[in-house]
């Protein structure tokens, strides 16, 4: 257990380390059987350690201070029981391209090759606590990636590795895409 949270904080430190959160944006988990190990609210990726993390349940108990997409990450874990990892980051390049709304389609082989097309939710703010957990998790249901619009970025995977691949991968995608529009422009 204490492999897999440490495993779980490097990369979410990565995350911040490569501009894919703030000091103090995204959250992160990684499942343990029928426990899941969750950044806390407001985490500072600079500082966390693995003693930090939160516990919940996939039963959607949680512990005190879990981040506020912690009952999002259980309804993933819920609907896909392959899930190992999920990862929420705020790539700008992802969301300035997809404040349109409209499903992200990457324009570079890589991106082709792993998410030919990335769905594109439409939140409002107000409603994004209640809204966000069914939403985004039927999305990773069907989907390693899926987009929040002007929020960011949630991947799931079978592993802490490629939900960070995931998370990477797409922001590089988007980053060629918006180079390329302005070469075209």
């Amino acid at each position: 257990m204490t492999v897999l949270k440490e495993d779980l904080v490097r990369h979410y430190a990565w995350l911040r380390k490569y501009g894919y959160n703030d000091s103090h944006s995204g959250n992160a988990s990684v499942r343990d059987g029928d426990t899941i190990w969750v950044t806390p609210t407001g985490a500072c990726a600079d500082t966390l350690q693995a003693n930090d993390l939160v516990s919940c349940s996939i039963d959607g108990s949680c512990g005190e201070n879990a981040s506020l997409d912690a009952k999002l990450h259980i309804e993933v874990y819920k609907q896909n029981a392959k899930a190992s990892a999920v990862f929420h980051s705020h790539g700008p390049h992802t969301i300035a391209l997809t404040m349109n709304g409209e499903d992200f389609i990457p324009d570079d082989f890589e991106g082709k090759l792993y998410f030919p097309n990335v769905p594109v939710h439409t939140i409002r703010f107000d409603e994004y606590s209640e809204k966000s957990p069914q939403l985004v998790a039927d999305t990773l249901s069907k989907y390693c990636i899926t987009i929040v619009r002007g929020h960011g970025v949630y991947a799931c995977a079978e592993s802490i590795n490629l939900a960070y691949k995931w998370s990477c991968s797409l922001e590089h995608s988007a980053k060629i895409a918006f180079l390329n529009h302005q070469l075209k422009s």
